[in-house]
């Protein structure tokens, strides 16, 4: 277990004390617990290289070798060829979360009737406590629970919003905790990477660097119409986060409208079996993903989103497909046939049970 305390003058609208709570491995740990014999061996959970299977998760070992999660299968094998690929076990998996969250709910402030818990995905959640309890305290209490109860290790993060709270748990992974008190916002976030800031992706990442800027500390030179005039929407988040300012509040029973991946790429595919060739890896980077919410991914009413190389866009779905890879091999199709142009981009996904027919028929 590692702490670090990253203990600027206190600004007053920072009171809140939110707890990022993080799985380590997450997939990966539930096996080893079930399997003391991977504990010691790089394993992964992916699907199988012959059908472009890519990683879901991995544990240290496997990561010392290089293996990532999203990485190809085939790719991870050629790093690690020892790796130990096991197949998913989602419904076991989502009740290894179902008791963590139990864990967190004990703990979270319950303010007005509401508990202030938001879970994020199966291996993550965000907790605000009351502010005038020790965070750091209740953190180590909840880590301990976890560990002693379900038998796997937790990281987490404290901080004054969601934000910061997000990056210190990822400080000292795993099996640690990070602390980001309000006086040290300023000094935290100034040695931040730009491409630790969620929603900034390898794209975003990328065009930032060639104007410059790879630290918050950099982006703080520029002003807010600078970074909105030379980045649109993301200039404006840019402009928050390196200055570490987050007001979002936890999303509390908000209600999820869909699930979906896509996939953006270098050179554009050309032809309709190219594209229908990338569906394999997009069907089970889907389908892991769904199993990390509260759907099944028979609930879910497929639909399909093309970028052609003009960087026109459509979407197609029909109320009758089924959310399979055959059904989504239908949808993609038809939408590439929309245009004569190569493609920069696809993606699939499901609208979620909420959404009535007629809502799908605008699709």
């Amino acid at each position: 277990m590692t702490l670090s305390v990253c203990d600027a003058a206190p600004d007053p609208a920072l009171k809140r004390k939110v707890i990022h709570i993080d799985c380590d491995c997450f997939f990966a740990a539930v096996e080893m617990r079930e399997n003391p014999a991977y504990r010691d061996i790089p394993i992964a959970i992916g699907g199988d290289a012959s059908r472009r299977g890519v990683i879901s998760t991995c544990n240290y070992p496997a990561r010392e070798f290089g293996v990532r999660s999203a990485m190809p299968t085939a790719q991870a094998l050629k790093l690690c060829p020892q790796l130990t690929l096991v197949p998913g076990q989602m419904a076991l998996y989502r009740e290894v979360s179902r008791q963590v969250m139990v864990i967190l709910q004990q703990y979270a402030w319950q303010r007005d009737g509401i508990t202030l818990l938001q879970q994020v995905s199966v291996d993550e959640a965000y907790l605000e406590i009351d502010p005038a309890l020790n965070a750091s305290d209740i953190a180590e209490r909840i880590r301990t629970q976890v560990r002693e109860q379900v038998g796997i290790t937790v990281s987490a993060g404290i901080a004054p919003n969601k934000f910061l709270a997000k990056v210190a748990s990822d400080w000292n992974k795993p099996d640690g905790l990070c602390v980001v008190k309000p006086h040290r916002v300023m000094d935290f976030v100034s040695l931040l990477d730009v491409g630790k800031i969620p929603g900034i992706g390898p794209a975003m990442q990328k065009k930032l660097e060639q104007q410059g800027i790879e630290t918050c500390e950099q982006a703080q030179q520029w002003s807010q119409a600078d970074l909105v005039r030379t980045f649109g929407r993301m200039g404006a988040m840019l402009y928050q986060r390196c200055r570490g300012i987050d007001t979002r509040q936890l999303s509390l029973g908000r209600e999820r409208k869909s699930i979906g991946v896509e996939r953006t790429f270098a050179q554009d595919l050309a032809g309709e079996q190219a594209c229908l060739e990338q569906l394999p890896r997009l069907w089970q980077l889907w389908t892991e993903r769904v199993a990390k919410t509260e759907f099944e991914v028979e609930q879910l009413a497929p639909f399909v989103k093309v970028k052609f190389a003009d960087f026109s866009q459509t979407t197609l779905a029909d109320a009758h497909e089924i959310a399979s890879e055959q059904g989504f091999a239908r949808l993609l199709t038809q939408a590439i046939k929309r245009k004569n142009q190569g493609v920069r981009l696809l993606g699939i996904g499901g609208r979620c049970p909420q959404l009535n027919q007629q809502q799908l028929a605008l699709f």
